[in-house]
This record gives structure tokens, C-alpha cells and sequence, in this order.
């Protein structure tokens, strides 16, 4: 059916309504999720962020605008990480129909960070009277990064499925040794506000720009930020596969610290891992001689031995921590976690009510400090993190800038909290853009998965296949050099993002003063 326009005197169409959109825009947001891994439809994501741009131009107030992002982000969340439940529910004990209300009320509060950026662009754009090229290039990509690095920082942040995360297989993905995963984020919003622009008079200034960002991100994968250094270390990484439900069971204790210690004794490599928590008891729990015979192996065999392990200083103050041992160190190393988990590793203020419903073991952690030493590997200098603060781009780049000197990354997780979903390769697609953030190679020693081997081009080149115990032995190269991204962090999309929008008010005044 061709429809036609309305005739002069003839009623026009009325408006869509608010709810209508945010409809719209919720639905638009959770589709989002299929362009990440494990789906890896990238492309969908500058379509969604089209919608959303539009939806809230189209709406019919400032506070209208606010809603159309608030119910876009608000669907991002909740399909993005619905798998929280899992570890909530089958895991915390807490009944499935209040983990749901606990991730839509995550979900309720992660949307309000987009609410207000579309909110605030919406406002700009009435304000300044912008065209719409000025709102859709400009003002509205700028603040859709905005929006984004503050849900990682705010409240100790939660960065989890940020656009740019998508795009570690894209074009884009030259970007991120510049910009960060925060700075592809932009650079996707902008290519969607330039798509509203292909039936508007500057499409040719819309394609144009879309060429030169996309085209930009191909050559910049071309060059080479850091190079090796040093030689190539062994390693050897296990995945034990061990359930959670055996994991902290008292009489099945024995059983999981025998297999890891075998495992490690097995054979020599440069560098052993286990995953986080592998070893679930403080060094004072543990059997006698227990350590010592790791020790004694990583002697005789000029190994160095990386173990998974809570570490108390008190009988009130413990962490999620990592001992590392190595025959040149006098004695173990150490590196304490510093990005916690909410709720389940640390407990905010006035939420304990919250966490007492749970039982989710070693909840109500201590703090590592932010800057801590690399753990020194032969030639190598290998900069550990434990699960989640793998999120979190800026602290690491900012431990490589501040005297780590790192060579190789190294992180060890459990994600077997999350069941057979899609955290696992959401992690893994993690990891990848930290290694093309900072040009160094990655080490995952896991549970359940990912366990792989990443170069500093964000490319897996040895992995072991998901929820099956194994041990992963391949070589890795230690990469050195830094990238701008290591030396600025964040601070350069932000200042991008500010100069956007003064871009904007400018445009804003010259068109009211040629219009005088």
C-alpha cells in the first residue's frame, strides 16, 4: 500500500506517543545484545543507536527524550546482562522471581545514565536551536560516550557491555589503541547519527564522514604500537571445571585441592596459572606442606607458579588474591584484587539487608591497592587481574603507565557463577580489547572458560573448549611499548567529547548571527 500525504485541510497523522517510543527504544536497546559476542552482529549496533537517536529527536519534550533513553538503556542492561540471575538465584539462593526484580532494578538504574545524555542532548538541541546535522554529528554521539564512561566509574561503575565491546572485530577496532573502548562507543554513535543523515540534504557530508571513520579504523590496524621484547615464556594454564556446588563443600575440599596441585606438578613451564579462587582456602587452612610442595616444584623445575587464593591479614580483613611463586623472588609474590563486585564481593553501604539473603562465599572483601607490581617471569613481566576488574581498561592502562612496565596481562576468573551463558564470550570479547588497548598479550587461566591465549592484537591463538576440565600449554610473547591509550586513558575521548559540544554551540551562534 503507497501512502500519501495529507491534503491540505485534511486532519494530519497524530504524533506517537511516549510510551510508544520508549517501547520502541526498549526493544531497540535489548537487540543490542546480539551484537556482541557470542552472536558478533556488529553491525546492529549503529541501527539501534539510530532508533534510539531518532526516537528521541521525534519525541514530543525534553522529558519525552529522557524516557526514549532511559527505556533504550534500560533494555540494554537487562538483555545484556541477564545472566546476573543465574549467579544470584542458582547459586546466592535467592528465589528466581526476586533475582529478576534485582536485575531490573539494575537495569532501572543503568538506563538513567542514558536517560540523562539524551535528556541533556535534547535539551541542547531546543536550546541552541542546533540543525539537525549539528545534533545528530555532534551533540548526540558526544554524549552517548559520556553516558558510557560514567556508568564505569559512578558507584564504582559497571562498564559491562559498553558498544565499543562489540566492535574488537570491526574496522573500528584500529581505534582502540587511540580511543578505548569508550572512544569506539563514540565513533559507532557517530557513524549512527551520520545514517539519520542519508535522506537529508548533507547525506554526501553524512557518507563522507561515515568513509573516512570506517576507512580510519582499517589503516590504523596497520600500526605496529608496541613489538616484542624478550623471549617467548611457556605456559601452561589450567581449567579444572570444578562446580561451585563442589567448589566450597567442606568434605570435597581435598578432592579440588588435589587436582590442581597434580595438575601443576604434571610438567614445568615458565609460567603456570590456576584460576581465581581455584585454591578456596586462606594459606592458614591449608594442609601442612600443602604450599610447600609447589614451592619445592617451582625450585627444581625454574617454574613459576601463579595460584588463585584468598589471602587473610586478619580474621576480619581477607582478599581475592593471587600468590605467585618463582625461584628468583625471596619470597611469594602478591597481588590483591582492587575493582570488587558489588554485592558480591563487597557490600555497599546499607545494602547488607540485601547480601544477607544470599550466601554467596568470601562476600565482604578488602581492597587492593590500585597500583600494585608486576609479577617478574623470566625475561617477562606478567600484570595479573582476577575476573572483573578486567572491565576496567583505564586501571589497567594506568598500572602500565605507572612503573609496572608490564609485558604480558594476565587474567584469572570464575565465571562459573554465570552457568552456560553468554558471559563467558562476552569476557573473552573483554579481554581481546584490553590486549588492543594496550598492545599486550593476554593470559586467561579460568574455571569454566575462557581459557585462551591472546596476542597483542586481541587475536585468540590458543584456547581449550568450555566447561571441560584441561590444561592449555602454548607460548606467549611478551610485547612492550606503549600506546596513546596507555598514556592518556580515558582523558582523550572525554576532551573529544567536550570540544564536540562546543563545536556545537558554536555552529549554534554563527547560524543565529548569519540569520540576524
Amino acid at each position: 500500500m503507497r501512502l500519501r500525504r495529507a491534503r491540505p485541510g485534511e486532519p494530519s497523522a497524530p504524533p506517537r506517543s511516549t510510551r510508544s517510543r520508549m517501547i520502541i527504544a526498549a526493544l531497540a536497546g535489548a537487540a543490542s545484545v546480539f551484537s556482541f559476542a557470542p552472536f558478533g552482529w556488529w553491525p546492529l549496533q549503529l541501527l539501534t543507536l539510530a532508533i534510539l537517536f531518532y526516537q528521541v529527536m521525534r519525541a514530543q519534550s525534553v522529558k519525552a527524550g529522557a524516557l526514549v533513553g532511559w527505556a533504550f538503556g534500560f533494555g540494554w542492561c537487562l538483555a545484556g546482562v541477564h545472566w546476573l540471575t543465574i549467579a544470584i538465584s542458582r547459586f546466592g539462593g535467592l528465589p528466581l522471581p526476586l533475582a529478576w526484580v534485582a536485575i531490573a532494578l539494575l537495569a532501572v538504574y543503568m538506563g538513567g545514565h542514558c536517560a540523562a545524555a539524551m535528556g541533556l542532548a535534547g535539551w541542547l538541541r531546543q536550546k541552541w536551536a542546533l540543525p539537525l546535522p549539528a545534533a545528530n554529528l555532534l551533540v548526540f554521539p558526544a554524549l552517548w560516550a559520556a553516558s558510557e564512561w560514567s556508568r564505569g566509574w559512578l558507584f564504582t561503575g559497571f562498564p559491562w557491555a559498553s558498544s565499543g565491546y562489540a566492535h574488537n572485530v570491526s574496522p573500528l577496532a584500529g581505534y582502540a589503541p587511540v580511543l578505548g573502548v569508550f572512544g569506539i562507543g563514540w565513533l559507532v554513535a557517530m557513524s549512527a547519527g551520520a545514517l539519520l543523515l542519508l535522506m537529508h540534504r548533507t547525506r554526501w557530508i553524512a557518507l563522507g564522514l561515515i568513509a573516512a571513520i570506517w576507512i580510519g579504523g582499517f589503516a590504523l590496524q596497520y600500526i605496529e604500537w608496541t613489538h616484542p621484547v624478550g623471549r617467548p615464556l611457556s605456559v601452561r594454564l589450567i581449567q579444572g571445571n570444578i562446580p561451585l556446588s563442589r567448589k566450597f563443600d567442606p568434605n570435597q575440599l581435598p578432592a579440588t585441592l588435589n587436582h590442581y596441585q597434580q595438575a601443576v606438578l604434571a610438567a614445568p613451564a615458565d609460567l603456570i596459572a590456576i584460576p581465581e579462587t581455584g585454591i578456596p582456602l586462606f594459606p592458614q587452612q591449608l594442609p601442612p606442606g600443602y604450599l610447600d610442595a609447589y614451592g619445592s616444584f617451582a625450585r627444581k623445575t625454574g617454574s613459576a607458579i601463579v595460584l588463585g587464593m584468598p589471602m587473610a591479614d586478619s580474621p576480619t580483613r581477607y582478599a581475592n588474591a593471587i600468590m605467585g611463586l618463582a625461584p628468583a623472588l625471596g619470597k611469594p609474590y602478591r597481588y590483591d584484587k582492587h575493582h570488587l563486585v558489588p554485592f558480591g564481593e563487597f557490600i555497599p553501604p546499607g545494602f547488607r539487608w540485601f547480601t544477607d539473603m544470599m550466601s554467596i562465599p568470601l562476600g565482604d572483601q578488602t581492597r587492593g591497592p590500585a597500583l600494585q607490581p608486576a609479577f617478574p617471569v623470566k625475561d617477562q613481566r606478567v600484570l595479573p587481574n582476577i575476573c572483573y576488574e578486567n572491565n576496567f581498561g583505564e586501571e589497567i592502562a594506568a598500572q602500565l603507565n605507572n612503573g609496572a612496565h608490564a609485558t604480558v596481562l594476565l587474567n584469572v576468573s570464575e565465571l562459573a557463577w554465570y552457568g552456560e551463558s553468554v558471559a563467558i564470550p562476552q569476557h573473552l570479547q573483554i579481554s581481546q580489547m584490553r590486549t588492543l588497548e594496550t598492545g599486550r598479550p593476554m593470559l586467561m587461566a579460568t574455571n569454566s572458560g575462557a581459557t585462551v591465549v591472546i596476542d597483542g592484537r586481541g587475536v585468540v591463538q590458543a584456547s581449550l573448549p568450555w566447561y571441560q576440565p584441561g590444561v592449555l600449554a602454548a607460548s606467549v610473547q611478551g610485547m612492550t611499548g606503549t600506546t596513546p591509550y596507555i598514556g592518556l586513558q580515558n582523558r582523550l575521548i572525554l576532551a573529544l567529547a567536550a570540544v564536540a559540544i562546543g563545536a556545537a554551540w558554536l555552529w549554534s551562534r554563527r547560524r543565529a548571527a548569519a540569520a540576524a
